[in-house]
Formats: structure tokens, C-alpha cells, sequence
């Protein structure tokens, strides 16, 4: 510092004045200090996506509202890519039924609702001749919340994928029984290759559910005789039901 500058300081000083601030010298000239380049700063790192079991854990902790705005932005698998949107699922959300299908359709993924076309109007009227309708304590979903393309059958990934959100929907409805609807379903809710054959007249489960197995109506409108099998499947639903102290 110079002479006539630490006088000047002193002064001050002694007036109870801080020092005068000074500018710092320009970059390139003497006293600059050099700013880091900026590709030198640390960045954040990306957070690393959930394993599978944060996944679940955090669907299963989900209520209805947080659930059905997390299945419209699901990314999980493939479908998301190909669909026209999703199809959580429809009806009574305390349902004592719920009945669960393979996977949407054309028809499903244009409209956002499962069982509609002609399968739906035979949905409708089995569960007419029960004494039930869609909407009043009965629940409809499916297995797949996304359409495959070209209606294929699931992947066992992307039911891996999809499993969560019905495991969650059987959670907030706690349905008394559970319907599967077709081959497709049965062998995933139960893991399983058996035949539909095998597998109808028993009670099996499903998330502790008792559970039990019918055709899938598209394919008796393919197959009118086995009509009278799904009538005696849907009996024996309705008398599993009761036996459990249910409607």
C-alpha cells in the first residue's frame, strides 16, 4: 500500500470510518483473481430411477386419487408408447365383485373403459342374470392397464410391471371375491399354465382373495355352447360369495 493511501486509512480510522471499498483489479491485470472455468462447477447428479421394490412399495402406499394419476403417466414398460390411453378400471371402488380381464382392447383404449363393444354387452347381461350390474357393487379391471399392440397377449414383463397397480386396486376396494375373466387372466393372477378347463369349479386366490375362473367374454361369442359352462361358473361365484357372508 502506499504511503499517502495508508495515511488516508488511518484517518478514517481514527473518524470511526471503515476503509473505502475498492474495486477489484480486471481480469488480466495484477491482484485479479481467476474465476474457475465454468465446466468446473459440480453439478447435481440425476437421481438414479426406483428399484422394482421402491416401485411397489410406493403404488401400494398410494390412495385412489394419487393412483389414478400415477397409472395415465406410468412409463414402466413399452405399452405406454402405443397407447391411446389407459384403462385403470370401472365401477363401485367398495365392491364386493371385482372382475378382472386380460387387457384392453381397441374399443377399451379409444374410450378409456374396459368391457365395452360386444363383450361388454355380454358382461353386462351375465352379470344381469346374477342380479348384478356394472357399477353397483361390482368392480371391473383388467390385468394389463394399457392396450398390447394388435391386441397380443401380455408379456410376462409387462404384467410384472402392471401387477402393482391392481394389487392396489384390490387394496383400496377390498372386494369379497375376485372373477377372472379368460385364460390369460387366470394364468397371471394365479401363475400358472394351466387350463381354463382345470382351473373353473375351485376356489383358488389371489392376494388373499378367494378367486375363481369363467371364460372371457369375447370368446364365447366365439364358442356360443360354452355359454352354459360360464352360467354354472358364475353360480358357483354367487355361492362362493354367500358361503363367505356376502351378496
Amino acid at each position: 500500500m502506499k504511503p499517502r493511501q495508508a495515511r488516508r486509512e488511518a484517518i478514517l480510522a481514527q473518524m470511526g470510518i471503515a476503509p473505502l471499498w475498492r474495486l477489484r483489479a480486471a481480469a488480466g491485470q495484477p491482484g485479479a483473481a481467476a474465476a474457475p472455468p465454468r465446466s468446473a462447477q459440480p453439478r447435481p447428479l440425476p437421481e438414479p430411477p426406483p428399484s422394482a421394490d421402491e416401485r411397489e412399495a410406493r403404488i401400494l402406499a398410494m390412495s385412489w386419487a394419487e393412483l389414478k394419476q400415477a397409472v395415465p403417466a406410468c412409463t414402466a414398460c413399452g405399452l405406454h408408447k402405443t397407447r391411446a390411453q389407459t384403462v385403470l378400471g370401472v365401477g363401485d371402488e367398495r365392491a364386493e365383485w371385482l372382475l378382472v380381464g386380460e387387457a384392453p382392447g381397441a374399443e377399451e383404449d379409444r374410450l378409456g373403459e374396459p368391457f365395452v363393444g360386444q363383450a361388454g354387452k355380454l358382461l353386462d347381461n351375465m352379470l344381469a342374470a346374477l342380479g348384478l350390474k356394472r357399477g353397483d357393487n361390482v368392480y371391473i379391471a383388467n390385468v394389463l392397464k394399457c392396450r398390447p399392440p394388435g391386441n397380443r397377449n401380455p408379456e410376462p414383463g409387462e404384467t410384472a410391471k402392471c401387477a402393482p397397480h391392481l394389487l392396489r386396486q384390490i387394496g383400496l376396494i377390498r372386494p369379497r371375491l375376485i372373477v377372472a375373466l379368460g385364460r390369460i387372466a387366470a394364468q397371471t393372477l394365479l401363475n400358472s399354465d394351466a387350463t381354463i378347463a382345470s382351473l373353473r369349479g375351485r376356489v383358488h386366490r389371489y392376494a388373499g382373495v378367494p378367486l375363481v375362473v369363467t371364460y372371457h367374454p369375447a370368446y364365447l361369442l366365439r364358442n356360443l355352447p360354452d355359454k352354459s359352462k360360464a352360467w354354472a361358473d358364475l353360480v358357483f361365484a354367487r355361492r362362493t360369495l354367500a358361503s363367505l357372508g356376502g351378496g
